[in-house]
């Protein structure tokens, strides 16, 4: 008799040979140059169960320009494995000709000379479109959303998230979890998903002081779909109060949670559930081990990490989808589930060519009502670049190198913090930079930028924590972004050492002098967790920035040396 993880890999193997990705399609596209909206939603129908995701959208409702990582560094067991593979390699891994859309949309080489020619992506009133021909094809999708979604943008801090609800609701998911969400305060989440017209879920969302599972969010919803029965279990990101401000939710504690994770499995399986998936916002590294932990899970949706792969990973007998961010990308997973049990996939990274996929009507209709009252104020122009400003990538990234600027000669400071978040859009050479560009990179509700004295020793605590937090072998430990970016100090990072020894050689660049232990220095940053942090506000110190300088040219960042890859 053939055991369910051969027949599984028998079937998605079998469905391989049909294009299960739905890539190679596209590749053969992208290589002719040529696409259209037909091309991108082209899907050969299987099973008879539907997955819609998205996530980390980060409160992008209009088009933008979006560079994936030319650096993203694994370790331990992840160690060249993906989604760490960047650049030529990646594009060498899934067959992607250099050039293509493909390149455009899923690697960073050329990216400022390909953007000029295949133009933005993403849009919600893009994305209904695809979400509404999927749902012709198949009406009982089920639409899940990974969470980032009510932070990012000038609209959604001016209205504590309510444009990214009214129009996140006008899409229909059926479910979604969280992550920055909690950022808005637990006040105002609590105010938010008690008038949600879906399921807000999160197995590992729990009351502080009782350390039970929070009312308001329900660990799992189950859905009858294709004849079948599906459990979707909800994944919030667990290390809330160490990444983000744990004041502004105390109510709230997180953690990944896997013996519970086991007991919901196991209840919705004894419920007669057919088919379990696991909406996450872990990030995927930590999704990979989750899956190899937790037994029963089908399918795991995956956010945090911003990853697009254009096939799903396979761990044992879950497969893991990973959707990108900013509205970028939207994954359509069908599902053949029988007899209990899942006989195979068939899956589609479809990226949203703003160009080439019409708008929805209603949605556009939608979007603009919503950014109506503030757009003079977005759109006014505050300068003019002639680099390409971009954030991701492990180390840095030119948008978070200007900030760092910013915060040197705004605050008078000899050194700059700027957190390695992954959020925020890309602007190519040549483009104005309005007031909305800079609150995409910079709006959060906790965005003072502080200046305080830090000495050379505490600075090197930094560093080693942020870099541990990173580059952890162990991927239950690594708990932020990216490496905290720094302005007017350079240092050597080891990352195949141990946690207290990957940082050496700290150097003040205004001197060239080492940084001393023993040393005061004069530090301004922003995104503070601690409460009462004061100072000007982010944006508007990047603002100041930009209109001194007028045009904008970042240089080559050289102050990090990266050994031990």
């Amino acid at each position: 008799m053939i055991s369910r993880r051969d027949f599984l890999q028998v079937g998605m193997a079998a469905s391989a040979l049909l294009g299960s990705s739905g890539f190679g399609n596209w590749a053969r596209l992208a290589a002719q140059q040529k696409l259209s909206q037909d091309d991108l939603l082209a899907f050969e129908t299987f099973g008879n169960v539907s997955l819609i995701h998205i996530t980390d959208i980060h409160a992008q409702l209009k088009p933008i320009y979006f560079r994936e990582p030319s650096v993203n560094l694994g370790v331990g067991a992840n160690k060249g494995a993906v989604p760490h593979v960047t650049g030529a390699d990646f594009r060498k891994l899934y067959g992607i000709e250099d050039g293509s859309p493909s390149h455009y949309a899923l690697s960073s080489g050329d990216f400022a000379a390909l953007a000029q020619g295949y133009g933005r992506v993403g849009g919600l009133d893009r994305v209904a479109t695809v979400i509404n021909a999927i749902r012709a094809d198949r009406p009982d999708a089920i639409l899940l959303d990974g969470g980032d979604t009510w932070h990012g943008s000038y609209t959604c801090l001016k209205t504590q998230g309510q444009d990214m609800v009214n129009v996140m609701n006008a899409l229909k998911p059926d479910a979604m979890t969280f992550h920055w969400e909690f950022t808005l305060g637990s006040e105002r989440v609590q105010e938010i998903v008690e008038n949600l017209p879906f399921a807000a879920l999160g197995q590992n969302i729990f009351d502080a002081e009782w350390d039970e599972p929070a009312e308001l969010f329900p660990p799992y919803k189950m859905f009858e779909r294709g004849g079948t029965k599906i459990a979707v279990i909800g994944q919030a990101f667990p290390y809330m109060p160490i990444a983000n401000p744990g004041w502004m939710f105390p109510e709230y504690a997180f953690g990944i949670r896997d013996e519970n994770m086991q007991a919901m499995v196991d209840e919705v399986r004894g419920m007669g559930a057919e088919c379990v998936v696991v909406l996450s916002h872990n990030g995927f590294d930590v999704d990979k081990k989750m899956a190899g932990i937790v037994s029963g899970i089908d399918v795991i949706l995956s956010g945090h990490t911003h990853d697009a792969l254009p096939e799903p990973a396979l761990v044992g007998q879950t497969i893991i989808v990973p959707s990108g961010s900013n509205g970028k990308f939207v994954s359509r997973v069908d599902l053949d589930i029988r007899d209990g049990r899942m006989m195979g996939y068939r899956s589609k990274l479809i990226p949203i060519f703003s160009d080439v996929i019409s708008p929805d009507p209603e949605v556009a209709a939608l979007i603009d009502a919503e950014r109506a009252p503030f757009l003079a104020e977005m759109e006014e122009v505050i300068g003019q670049t002639e680099s390409l400003l971009y954030r991701r990538g492990n180390f840095n990234g030119t948008w978070d190198d200007l900030i760092c600027d910013a915060l040197l000669s705004e605050r008078d400071a000899q050194i700059a913090l700027s957190p390695g978040v992954r959020w925020g859009p890309s602007l190519i050479p040549g483009q104005n930079i309005t007031r909305e560009d800079i609150y995409n990179v910079t709006s959060m509700t906790y965005g003072k930028a502080y200046r305080s004295e830090m000495t050379g020793d505490f600075l090197k605590i930094v560093l080693e924590d942020v870099a541990d937090n990173i580059f952890n072998p162990d991927p239950y430990y690594q708990q932020g972004g990216d490496m905290v970016r720094t302005g007017g100090l350079g240092y050597r990072i080891d990352v195949s050492k141990p946690q207290g020894e990957r940082i050496s050689d700290l150097t003040l660049l205004s001197t060239g002098e080492a940084i001393d232990p023993a040393s005061s220095y004069t530090v301004a940053g922003w995104a503070s967790v601690n409460e009462g942090t004061e100072g000007p506000e982010i944006w508007d110190v990047v603002e100041n920035h930009i209109r001194g300088l007028g045009t904008v040219t970042v240089q080559d960042n050289t102050s990090v040396e990266v050994v031990g890859v």
